[in-house]
């Protein structure tokens, strides 16, 4: 199989609509890409696919480190490597590793290759298309590179066919901002459900994920991106919230193709004595399994090499944790805002055979300070401050992020698709269902009982486009807990709010007199006597979408989602102090010397000297 070399080195005026890829792409480069001839055999194309997952690793690390070293959760330290430091700090120049736009052309360049000539019509003697898994999995990957690729840059080159001569270098193509960028992939690339595209290339949305078996020990589904997930992200961004709802629900119930239960589950980390001293957590398993069915909280990674030595290891639990690799010394740390915050909830207490009242776990001396409130951090944090060095027997500071536990970068979880799914929700006009999705989790009982009777206009739009059934045939069922005490079918509940997976039984505490202690839905009955309908449901809109941001913080801290959250919410709202005041909350040392006020502070500046 002969193979061209191509080499991408961008360097352009981001403020033109149009660029020449002169500087793209050098023939004398260690970027391959097949050419020569069609991909038509089950060799060449899953070859092909496996070689594009290649090149995804190149930017494995980047993923989590862009989103989360920018954002408010953490915080730099005298450990810190350079490259690190100034992502943190907005002042990413061109020497900065992590700062290299062609590591995504690569893979774009290759997802190009791939669709251009793949047989993607060829079927067998049943009259069934042979490679349209692949073929979907390339078009989910090329459009999840742009998504990640402009998120970080603003305004990017957008090539769709492949760059294999310097004639094509040297063309024009256009530059795309966030919104070109999802219009293409929601509405010109067959992606999302569209009637009108009857080409047997389009409509992927439904194509189930192809199935390799095991490599390295580890499901081959899970290195694929589930195209429902990629659409419900891509409307989200566009702000076509009802869309990016229907999306992230119809990922939850028709997984992979088939009908199938996805509840949240009921696995938390909570307190099993009323001493405060001991703790039991099912919640750690969330990060540390890394299989399918049938409790795996996973949905996608990136594999990555187990060791340095074997090219394509991930830097991140070195960044994180305390390790020989670091001589022990972690190179990031939970900022003051993620203590904060996470102390700030209360965690909600009740024994199994106790009928009295429940008990608000206190924070004084009775509980260790990291246990105080959210249940979550502390679980997955670990902090000695006075560690002994395994080798030389000094003095080290000790940290233990667990969910960097392994050697792969984890993409899309359990957990994200419902809290994308509250947030699409709450935007989209439902304060009310995206709550329950925080508070008591939600089942067609809940729907019809507690969400449903406020939205009388909508109902048959709610029950027929997200149901979560409570009774049923076979697994199709959301039980949830409504009351620890209800023993006999503590095995069957499955379904809890997301807020539960860290402060217990925050469901029993609706109609309890907690004073501000609670966690109700957000009321004022003065602003209802006020304000008009619609005013009046913005503002519950914006009360909500700051819990489910909270809420994002305590449950995905420290993977790489936080500065991209904060951004959406910055834009949806057209106020870019939202982003630029919660950073600075975190910037306790004032070295952020950028305006975040100004958006064109937000982005990394385009590498104009990429050389390999």
């Amino acid at each position: 199989m002969k193979l061209n070399k191509i080499k991408l080195v961008l360097g352009l005026a981001i403020g033109l609509s149009l660029t020449s890829c002169q500087k793209f792409y050098d023939v004398e480069s260690s970027h391959f890409v097949e050419t020569g001839r069609k991909l038509e055999g089950a060799s060449d194309t899953i070859y092909s696919v496996i070689g594009i997952l290649n090149k995804v690793q190149a930017i494995a690390d980047r993923t989590i480190l862009l989103g989360e070293l920018r954002g408010d959760l953490v915080n730099v330290n005298k450990h810190t490597s350079s490259d690190l430091r100034d992502i943190a700090n907005f002042q990413v120049g061109d020497d900065n590793k992590y700062n290299v736009p062609s590591d995504y052309y690569a893979i774009i360049n290759n997802c190009n290759y791939f669709i251009a000539n793949v047989d993607s019509a060829q079927q067998n003697n049943r009259g069934e298309r042979l490679f349209k898994k692949e073929y979907a999995v390339v078009k989910s990957i090329r459009a999840w590179t742009y998504l990640q690729l402009v998120l970080n840059y603003g305004r990017v080159p957008f090539v769709t066919k492949p760059i294999l001569s310097k004639e094509d270098a040297e063309k024009t193509y256009p530059v795309y901002g966030i919104n070109d960028i999802c219009d293409y992939f929601l509405y010109d690339d067959g992606l999302a459900d569209n009637p009108e595209l009857q080409d047997s290339t389009q409509n992927m949305s439904y194509i189930e994920l192809p199935n390799y078996g095991d490599v390295a020990g580890k499901p081959s589904r899970l290195f694929c991106i589930p195209l429902r997930l990629l659409l419900g992200d891509l409307n989200l961004w566009a702000g076509n919230y009802l869309r990016a709802a229907e999306y992230y629900y119809k990922y939850i119930s028709l997984r992979n193709g088939e009908n199938s239960v996805y509840p949240t589950t009921s696995m938390a980390t909570y307190w099993t004595n009323d001493n405060w001293l001991g703790l039991a957590s099912s919640y750690l398993n969330f990060f540390l399994d890394e299989s399918i069915y049938p409790t795996s909280e996973l949905i996608t990674m990136i594999p990555m090499e187990d060791i340095p030595s074997n090219g394509n290891y991930s830097q991140l639990r070195d960044i994180f944790n305390s390790t020989r690799n670091n001589d022990y010394n972690a190179q990031v740390n939970p900022s003051k805002v993620i203590r904060d915050l996470s102390a700030a909830q209360n965690y909600y207490y009740n024994k199994w055979d106790d009928d009295g009242e429940i008990k608000i776990v206190p924070k004084d001396g009775t509980v260790p300070e990291q246990y105080w409130g959210d249940l979550r951090l502390g679980t997955v944090w670990s902090y000695d401050q006075n560690g002994t060095h395994p080798l030389t027997k000094e003095t080290v500071e000790q940290q233990t992020i667990r969910k960097y536990s392994t050697p792969n970068v984890h993409i899309y979880r359990r957990g994200l698709v419902y809290l994308r799914l509250a947030e699409a929700l709450n935007c989209a006009g439902y304060p009310r269902f995206a709550y329950h999705i925080l508070s008591t989790g939600v089942n067609n009982t809940i729907l019809n009982d507690s969400i449903v009777p406020y939205y009388k206009p909508s109902k048959d739009y709610l029950n027929n486009n997200f149901p979560f059934p409570s009774a049923g045939a076979g697994s199709n069922r959301y039980i949830a807990v409504i009351n620890p005490r209800d023993r006999d079918n503590h095995n069957t509940q499955n379904t809890i709010g997301i807020h539960g997976r860290g402060c217990g039984f925050t469901v029993m505490t609706e109609g309890v007199d907690y004073g501000d202690r609670g966690y109700f839905m957000p009321e004022d009955k003065e602003k209802k006597k006020t304000m008009s309908a619609a005013d009046y449901l913005k503002w519950e809109q914006e009360q909500v979408e700051d819990m489910i941001m909270d809420e994002e913080a305590l449950e995905m801290s420290f993977e790489g989602y936080r500065f991209y959250d904060l951004m959406r919410v910055a834009l949806r709202r057209g106020d870019p102090s939202y982003l630029a005041n919660k950073i600075k909350a975190r910037d306790i040392n004032g070295d952020i010397k950028v305006d975040l006020t100004d958006k064109n502070n937000w982005y990394l500046k385009w590498n104009n000297q990429i050389g390999f």
